[in-house]
């Protein structure tokens, strides 16, 4: 029953969300990570500073995950992976050192994940754990 609600949320979404994928693929991989037992503790955090945004904070275990999720329709242009660069992973970890700080986490309890989101039928998610430090 649950799997079919599923579904039909994800025709709506798709609709209104027709030409953001990004938001799609967000959606995607919060699923995606709630069926692998992690708490989904916030979303889109922003800094205080702006200094970056982390699309999907979770708990895995003990461990206290910043997780971005990159998003393509198609791999024609490679892996949706690859567009985490060093000026990105430099935003993300100045994000997320504002975060661990206010929400009291220690750093040496946390790790940043990349899901990988490729729109299809069905879509196809990779999960990259500890992608950088």
């Amino acid at each position: 029953m649950i799997g079919w609600l599923y579904r039909v949320a994800d025709r709506i979404r798709r609709r209104s969300y027709r030409g953001n994928h990004g938001r799609i693929g967000e959606d995607l991989a919060h699923r995606f990570l709630l069926r692998r037992r992690c708490t989904v503790v916030a979303r889109n955090y922003r800094a205080l500073s702006g200094s970056g945004e982390i699309d999907l904070v979770v708990r895995d275990g003990t461990t206290t995950v910043f997780v971005e999720v990159k998003t393509r329709a198609t791999a024609d242009f490679g892996d949706p992976s690859r567009a985490v660069d060093a000026k990105k992973r430099e935003h993300l970890k100045r994000a997320a050192h504002d975060y661990a700080r206010r929400a009291g986490v220690a750093w040496t309890d946390t790790r940043f994940d990349i899901l990988s989101v490729l729109l299809g039928r069905p879509p196809k998610i990779e999960w990259i754990k500890d992608a950088f430090r």
